[in-house]
C-alpha cells in the first residue's frame, strides 16, 4: 500500500465547482488586485481567530518580515528566537539588520524555552519571536510575562497555528502581530503562496497595510513608509475563502487519524509521541514523533511505502548564511532532537486502511 503524505489534489475535488467558479469569477470580472475576496478573507480570517484587524499578504514569509517593520526591527536591535525552526522566521529577523538570538527549546514540546529567555536577554534585546509549532502553541503565558518584565515585544510566528488556540484563545492574541502561512502543505492552503498579519493594534494595521503596497498611504502614490509588493493575490484569497468553509471538517479528520496513533502507537518502547500541552489544543500540522533511531525508522517505512518528513534535519545556526549567529551558550536539546524527530503522514483525505497501514509499518519496524 502507497500512503501520501499530502494530498492536495484531494482538496481539490471535495470543493471542486466551489472554487471552479469563484476563480472564474475573479478572471472574468477583472479586478484582480486587492478586490472584494481579499476584503472578505480578511473579515473572515479575523473573526476565525478573534483579532480586530487582519492583514492578506503574498507569504507567510512576507508577514514575519512586514510585521517587523512595522514594529521598528533593525540593525542594533536583538531579537530573541529559536533555531529548530523554517528559515523564514530567522531570515526576515536578518534581513531587518537586527540579530537573532538563539535560545534552546522545550524537549517535549520542541518550542521556545521560556526557563532559558531572560539569560540572553541583554540592553539590545527588542522582541522575542517565539514559534508555534506543529499545530499548538508556545508558553504563551510564560513568554508574556517574561517580555511585560523587561519591556519587550512579542511576535507570533503562527505559520502553523491556524485555528490553535490557548484556554480558548486563538493564537493572534498573544502579542503585538502573528504571522500566517497559507502554503500549499498547511491546514489552510492556497493554490501556490499565501499569508497573513493579525494583530489587535491599529497603528500596527496601519503601518502593515502601507508595508506591503511600497508604503503608500491612503493616498494613491504618497508614500508613508518604506515598503515593497507584498500584497496577496485576488485569486489565492477567493481560493482560501472557499478553502475556510472546510476547516472545521478537515480539522476533524485529522484529529481522528492523530487520535488512532497516540492510541495506537502507545507504549512502544524508544518511541515518543507528541504531546499537548495544558491549555491547548493541537491542530496538528504535523504529527511528529522523537526517537534515537529516526534514519532507520524513515528507511523501513518508505519500504513498506509510508512517506515521512524531517522538520527539522538541521538547527538554523548550522547552515553558512547563520553560522556566525551560534550562541556562547549550548543548544543541546536543539542538536539532539534535529537527529530524532519523524513527521507521520496526517492530512484529512487518508482512509482509515491507509492510518492502519501507517500505525502497523510503525510497529513493525520497533
Amino acid at each position: 500500500m502507497q500512503v501520501p503524505f499530502y494530498d492536495i489534489k484531494a482538496q481539490y475535488t471535495d470543493l471542486a465547482s466551489e472554487l471552479d467558479a469563484v476563480v472564474h469569477d475573479v478572471i472574468s470580472g477583472g479586478n484582480y488586485v486587492l478586490g472584494p475576496h481579499n476584503k472578505a478573507f480578511e473579515e473572515a480570517f479575523a473573526k476565525l481567530h478573534g483579532v480586530k484587524h487582519a492583514i492578506a499578504v503574498h507569504s507567510g514569509t512576507d508577514a514575519l518580515r512586514i510585521m517587523m517593520d512595522a514594529a521598528g526591527i533593525g540593525r542594533g536591535d536583538e531579537v530573541i528566537t529559536t533555531a529548530f525552526t523554517f528559515v523564514a522566521s530567522v531570515e526576515t529577523i536578518v534581513q531587518t539588520g537586527a540579530t537573532p538570538v538563539f535560545v534552546d527549546i522545550d524537549p517535549a514540546t520542541f518550542m521556545l524555552d521560556a526557563s532559558k529567555i531572560e539569560a540572553a536577554i541583554t540592553s539590545k534585546t527588542k522582541a522575542i519571536l517565539p514559534i508555534h509549532l506543529f499545530g499548538q502553541l508556545f508558553d504563551v503565558v510564560r513568554i508574556n510575562e517574561i517580555a511585560k518584565k523587561h519591556g519587550l515585544i512579542v511576535l507570533e510566528d503562527a505559520a502553523q497555528a491556524i485555528e490553535s488556540t490557548h484556554n480558548g484563545t486563538p493564537a493572534g492574541n498573544f502579542g503585538i502581530s502573528a504571522g500566517y502561512s497559507f502554503y500549499v502543505t498547511k491546514n489552510l492552503g492556497a493554490a501556490g503562496d499565501g499569508g497573513m498579519i493579525t494583530t489587535n493594534d491599529d497603528e500596527t494595521d496601519e503601518k502593515c497595510r502601507s508595508i506591503r503596497v511600497h508604503g503608500m498611504g491612503r493616498e494613491r502614490y504618497y508614500y508613508d513608509h518604506l515598503g515593497y509588493t507584498g500584497r496577496l493575490d485576488e485569486i489565492q484569497a477567493a481560493v482560501l475563502t472557499v478553502k475556510m468553509t472546510k476547516l472545521g471538517e478537515w480539522g476533524a479528520k485529522k484529529l481522528v487519524t492523530a487520535n488512532r496513533y497516540l492510541s495506537e502507537l502507545a507504549g512502544i518502547d524508544g518511541l515518543t509521541l507528541p504531546i499537548t500541552s495544558p491549555g491547548n489544543n493541537h491542530t496538528f500540522h504535523q504529527f511528529t514523533v522523537k526517537t534515537s533511531q529516526r534514519d532507520e525508522l524513515q528507511a523501513h517505512l518508505r519500504d513498506l511505502g509510508v512517506p515521512s518528513m524531517i522538520y527539522y534535519p538541521v538547527p538554523i545556526h548550522h547552515h553558512t548564511p547563520y553560522a556566525s549567529f551560534t550562541p556562547t551558550w549550548s543548544l543541546d536539546v536543539t542538536e539532539e532532537v534535529s537527529k530524532q524527530v519523524l513527521s507521520l503522514p496526517i492530512h484529512p483525505h487518508l482512509t482509515p486502511e491507509q492510518v492502519t497501514h501507517v500505525i502497523e509499518s510503525v510497529k513493525s519496524f520497533f
